[in-house]
């Protein structure tokens, strides 16, 4: 961003909210939204905590369980669609509901047949991150130019090599585009999922905060997740960026 010729990095327009927030939170205009100088001594306080420690172990293990699945799963179908019309044909529809349906619907049918448990977290982040993972996949495969594979099955090539060596490497970009939005829709169902059951990780803290009206260390726990998903988007795209060249030799 540039103000009259200076080029202004874009942490100040967070310095900017955080300023807003904080006379906000002085000028008690919203009950529920503390000072956000009180919201970093929170976060001092809440991340030492052994609940938040507990919390964060358990959310951590059903959210890489889910998404590791996700990830085998996704890709898997994802590659199989992309280069097989007649399992396209078969599965894109129902890839596709999966993908536009509100999900969170299912959560309490989940709880009902897995119980107020792990099984049940791991299974929300299943269902939030693979559908899109299957069709980012699927999409890249689909755009592999057919004259690299001509050209590798001219030099000899086996089904191997042609995957792991062209197929996979020209369908990159979009491979990790998918992995991207599936590790923060991963990370949505399983607070999701955790808040609608409320008795375990994150969704225990949120409504042990929320009922107690411990609005600082509400917020807190509220910046730590949305900071842990903006890393791992972030992370994701740096390798989508390293290998975007990827795209244009297709």
């Amino acid at each position: 961003m540039t103000l009259r010729g200076f080029r202004i990095p874009m942490v100040f327009s967070l310095v900017v909210w955080c300023a807003i927030w904080e006379i906000i939170g002085r000028l008690n205009l919203i009950s529920l939204i503390p000072p956000f100088t009180d919201v970093v001594e929170a976060l001092f306080e809440v991340i030492p905590s052994t609940d938040f420690i507990d919390a964060a172990m358990i959310t951590f293990q059903a959210f890489a369980i889910g998404m590791g699945l996700a990830l085998v799963v996704g890709i898997s179908v994802g590659i199989l669609m992309g280069r097989i019309p007649a399992v396209g044909n078969l599965m894109g529809m129902w890839v596709n509901i999966f993908e536009s349906s509100p999900l969170t619907a299912i959560v309490p049918a989940l709880m009902a047949i897995l119980g107020f448990g792990l099984p049940t977290m791991i299974v929300t982040v299943f269902l939030f991150s693979v559908w899109v993972i299957a069709l980012d996949t699927q999409v890249g495969v689909e755009r592999v130019n057919p004259s690299l594979i001509e050209m590798g099955r001219s030099f000899g090539a086996s089904n191997r090599a042609l995957f792991s060596k062209i197929v996979f490497f020209a369908a990159l970009p979009e491979l990790l585009a998918g992995i991207r939005l599936g590790l923060i829709r991963g990370l949505k169902g399983v607070i999701i999922g955790q808040l609608l059951i409320a008795v375990i990780g994150m969704g225990y803290l949120f409504e042990l905060y929320s009922r107690n009206f411990l609005m600082p260390e509400f917020w807190a726990l509220l910046i730590i997740l949305f900071g842990f998903a903006y890393i791992a988007s972030e992370a994701v795209a740096y390798f989508e960026r390293k290998v975007a060249f990827y795209a244009t030799s297709r």
